[in-house]
């Protein structure tokens, strides 16, 4: 016989815990809001298992839900993995694949497509990719993120950011009740040493010589880097171009927002030798006439270069800087040696510009003002007449 009674269970105000005995209690919380728990103990390890709200559970009803959970315990059986189930609560791992499939259909990078899980299964799943999302807390969240905070800095504040994602998404499906106090979870992490990784470039003085070295052979590899320095261009923009793309009349490549970082059209006015860089680059059109054709393509001809393609031509010149680099290359020689305004060659490079009374100031692209500056870079590499300048710049 139980110690509570339904009349007891209605009077019980106080904030505290209430036996009925076998490990029954009526917890009322500091607001007054009272709910069923059963303490119970298996191999030595306790643990407290909810059994509803006392405002919609009777004590009849939690009593017998009660007897039925220490029943499941003793046969091995967790009742709260069980009930789980029932109710279609899905497990963190579970929850991972089913807000992937939602979400990747916006992201515009594979290689983030396949890291997004393929981290969480390294690093995440093995400590709570069992864990229902519903009872995901925040000591198992810091624990897993503590364990490569420091050693992989970067990797873990992905694996943060991919946590949140997981359990607002179970918010939102009404999975759970609440998000992760992530606040208190970085509080309790140690502070990450700060590391300012910049890609390195080739210095803009040693780029004559680079480009006279890269021009001694031929291959799209080498073709497609030299257009990517002579626009100062993102690697992925150049590896995708198509020649839909180009106006070969008025020597302008039109990048459509959707293939740019800040998904914003960008237009690149095409110096000489970049329009010399695309007739030769006519000899892997394999005699399509399609417009939608990529300019640089790779083995299979419908897919593009790869990143490595162009890392490998910097690799085999014996050089450690990488083609991103060749954006600082411009940039600094831009504010070092010439007199072209800072805001020319930011919009060259396609920045962001977070003021927005400057943003609207800028808002023309300035093209023949950067038309002059792409031909004056395309000078400094050794591949453009000075003499040319001066009749574009009048």
């Amino acid at each position: 016989m139980g110690k509570l009674t339904a009349t007891a269970v209605k009077a019980a105000k106080a904030a505290g815990r209430y036996g009925d005995g076998d490990g029954l209690f009526l917890l009322v919380g500091p607001t007054g809001a009272r709910s069923w728990i059963l303490r119970a103990q298996k191999d030595g390890k306790r643990r407290d298992i909810g059994l509803g709200s006392a405002a919609k559970v009777p004590l009849a009803l939690a009593r017998d839900r009660a007897v039925k959970a220490r029943s499941q315990i003793e046969v091995g059986i967790d009742p709260v993995a069980e009930r789980r189930k029932a109710a279609g609560i899905p497990t963190v791992r579970e929850a991972a694949a089913l807000v992937h499939a939602e979400t990747r259909k916006g992201w515009r990078n594979g290689k983030h497509d396949k890291q997004w899980l393929s981290s969480l299964e390294t690093h995440c799943f093995p400590a709570v990719g069992d864990v229902s999302v519903s009872d995901l807390d925040g000591p198992a969240v810091r624990d897993v993120l503590a364990s490569i905070w420091l050693t992989k800095p970067e990797t873990a504040r992905r694996i943060r950011q991919r946590i949140i994602s997981i359990v607002d998404w179970s918010v939102a499906k009404g999975y759970r009740d609440v998000p992760l106090a992530m606040a208190a979870i970085d509080k309790s992490l140690p502070r990450q040493k700060r590391t300012d990784r910049h890609h390195e470039a080739l210095p803009y003085a040693d780029l004559p010589d680079f480009m006279a070295k890269l021009r001694s052979r031929e291959s799209v590899g080498r073709v497609a880097l030299e257009f990517l320095i002579l626009t100062a261009a993102r690697s992925g923009e150049v590896r995708g171009a198509t020649w839909a793309e180009i106006d070969l009349e008025a020597a302008l490549w039109t990048i459509p927002a959707a293939r740019m970082k800040a998904e914003r059209e960008h237009v690149i006015p095409l110096s000489d030798a970049a329009l010399r860089v695309l007739e030769r680059a006519k000899q892997w059109r394999t005699g399509t006439t399609k417009d939608d054709a990529l300019i640089f393509p790779g083995m299979k001809r419908d897919k593009p270069i790869s990143d490595m393609t162009l890392t490998k031509v910097m690799r085999d010149m014996e050089l450690t800087a990488v083609p991103h680099g060749f954006r600082s290359s411009f940039k600094d020689w831009a504010s070092e040696t010439t007199n072209f305004p800072n805001e020319l060659s930011e919009a060259a490079l396609a920045h962001a510009i977070p003021n927005k009374s400057e943003a609207a100031y800028r808002r023309g692209n300035m093209l023949e003002k950067r038309r002059v500056m792409m031909a004056a870079w395309s000078a400094h590499s050794g591949l453009e007449p000075e003499n040319k300048i001066l009749r574009i710049a009048k």
